[in-house]
């Protein structure tokens, strides 16, 4: 299987001194045109690995409920949403100074090489990382035919 990577043009642009572009590009435009071009939301990053008879993805979703994680598969499409929801508990005379964490729905989709038997499948989400396993279908594997 091919290796999968997510690349984001404006995070990493080494032509540049700064690595960090987003800090770099933030004073030449006003923050509501910046904005369309740099979402806030977490990407969902995924490892995965395959063996002869299934594919084994990680995928990092920190902060979230595992009741609001949908897996969906369908063929070799898998689709991964997460809803990051914002903890409203404030004390009596505590005001918010600063506020960088992201709240909201969040996606990833990608495709599988083959096509996945999703009645086999199995997903485990614990400490921020959600586990799957993926079994291959088998597409009318090959099989000896005795000639007689």
């Amino acid at each position: 299987m091919a290796n999968l990577t997510h690349w984001n043009p404006f995070k990493s642009l080494s032509r540049f001194p700064s690595t960090d572009i987003d800090t770099y590009l933030r004073g030449f435009a006003p923050p509501a045109i910046w904005a369309n071009f740099e979402s806030n939301a977490p990407d969902i990053r995924v490892d995965i690995n395959e063996d002869d008879k299934a594919y084994r993805v990680k995928a990092e979703i920190p902060g979230v409920d595992k009741k609001d994680i949908d897996v969906s598969v369908d063929g070799s499409q898998v689709s991964i949403s997460a809803e990051v929801k914002r903890e409203s508990k404030k004390k009596e005379g505590e005001k918010e100074v600063c506020s960088e964490r992201y709240y909201g729905q969040v996606y990833r989709s990608f495709s599988l090489p083959t096509d996945v038997d999703s009645s086999k499948s199995e997903a485990r989400y614990e400490n921020g990382v959600l586990t799957m396993t993926l079994p291959k279908k088998s597409n009318g594997q090959s099989q000896k035919i005795a000639v007689a």
